[in-house]
């Protein structure tokens, strides 16, 4: 049976409703076709604007066993290529971040490109050897407010309407103005979706995340933990006055809002008070609950009035998975000063490590012989529900365009 027709028949046999068949999370066969149809095919959260100030300047994004250059061109705007050399194939950026000056090198024979992409130099070619079209692949890149997104495909999802939602909900936070203050990267044995459909509900939360739930407010509930109307109504009126939009928006592969945390709390910390005394963007005191954004497949958002955290999980083998989580912070706050590291990631790292431990005892649950898809909660498991069909979806229309 080819890959095509293994995927085909798991896909048919999904109900709806119910966790994903088994071999979905644990074929070696199913990871290889997530790369392509999936990793491949769709707009991918790489990094900030404000990491790449100059001409030159660049980070990579490495994805589906590609590694993809983003840098700023010497006309001022941002481009993206597959950090592939046209001679040979050799990684030209070795470095998570870094600056190429006037030209990008490639380590191994020296073949230079500039910052358009077109290839510069090729020392000790032969005569007649013609460099005029030689280039480096490019890749698709799009920014909003501050934010940068790739994708791989040159047939990539409409950009245009995820942009006019999450703009006017973003912008105000000044992300622009932001910096990386702190990464972590966590390996985890599970398959990505199960990282993700963890990532996705907060089903699991009171009994998983102690230190999240001391400001995190379950916006997926639907009582809202019973908050008076009154109140909510005053934190909106409190956001709308500041120029912050409220309201959500659902995409067919993204998710946009605005939701309050915990009464009494601003940020996510273990009292509630703000982790940085600069604040991000145009938010006053910074008492206005989170901004959040999702994206399928891999990744989701949160911006407080102090800081930002950013997660986002990538498949890098069969049955392992990449989360990495940035935190965001002003560009002019200093650490020790405006902020103390610790206790700015103290409440993610935990439950950044919680997950990993749900997830992986899941992966293990899931290999058993007396693995059966269950149901997922109607109330509690909505986010969860729709990337499941989101995936299930996007897979079927690749099979029907590509497959064999």
């Amino acid at each position: 049976m080819s890959m095509a027709e293994k995927m085909r028949a798991l896909l048919a046999a999904r109900r709806p409703g119910y966790s994903l068949p088994q071999g979905l999370y644990v074929d070696r066969e199913a990871h290889e076709f997530d790369r392509h149809a999936i990793f491949e095919r769709h707009w991918l959260q790489a990094g900030l604007v404000s990491q790449i100030p100059r001409p030159g300047d660049y980070i990579t994004f490495e994805v589906a066993g590609s590694s993809v250059i983003v840098l700023r061109n010497d006309d001022g705007g941002i481009g993206a290529f597959f950090n592939t050399c046209r001679h040979r194939g050799a990684r030209i950026c070795r470095e998570k971040t870094g600056r190429a000056s006037r030209r990008l090198v490639c380590p191994y024979h020296q073949w230079a490109y500039d910052l358009q992409g077109h290839l510069a130099q090729a020392p000790r070619m032969h005569p007649g050897f013609e460099r005029e079209g030689i280039r480096l692949a490019p890749v698709r890149v799009e920014s909003v407010a501050g934010v940068i997104f790739v994708c791989l495909s040159e047939d990539a999802p409409d950009f245009a309407p995820f942009r006019a939602a999450l703009e006017p909900m973003l912008e105000p936070h000044e992300l622009t103005h932001a910096k990386v203050a702190h990464t972590a990267t966590l390996i985890e044995r599970a398959d990505w979706k199960l990282v993700m459909e963890n990532a996705r509900e907060c089903y699991h939360c009171r009994a998983g995340h102690p230190q999240l739930l001391r400001s995190y407010s379950d916006f997926t509930a639907p009582d809202v933990s019973g908050r008076a109307a009154a109140w909510i109504a005053a934190y909106e009126a409190r956001c709308e006055a500041r120029g912050l939009k409220n309201g959500s928006v659902v995409g067919p592969w993204y998710e946009i809002g605005r939701y309050p945390l915990t009464e009494g709390t601003v940020s996510y910390t273990m009292d509630g008070r703000p982790a940085v005394t600069k604040r991000l963007g145009r938010v006053g005191d910074g008492d206005i609950g989170v901004m959040w954004w999702a994206l399928q497949p891999n990744g989701f958002n949160h911006v407080a009035g102090d800081y930002a955290f950013f997660f986002q999980a990538l498949p890098t083998g069969p049955l392992e998975t990449t989360v990495t989580g940035t935190w965001i912070v002003h560009q002019d706050a200093v650490e020790g000063v405006d902020y103390d590291l610790a206790r700015l990631i103290e409440v993610w790292s935990a439950t950044n490590d919680q997950d990993r431990a749900l997830s992986e005892n899941n992966q293990r649950g899931v290999e058993s012989l007396a693995y059966a898809p269950g149901p997922y909660s109607q109330t509690s498991e909505q986010l969860l529900l729709r990337f499941a069909d989101w995936y299930c979806g996007a897979a079927e229309r690749y099979l029907a365009a590509h497959g064999r």
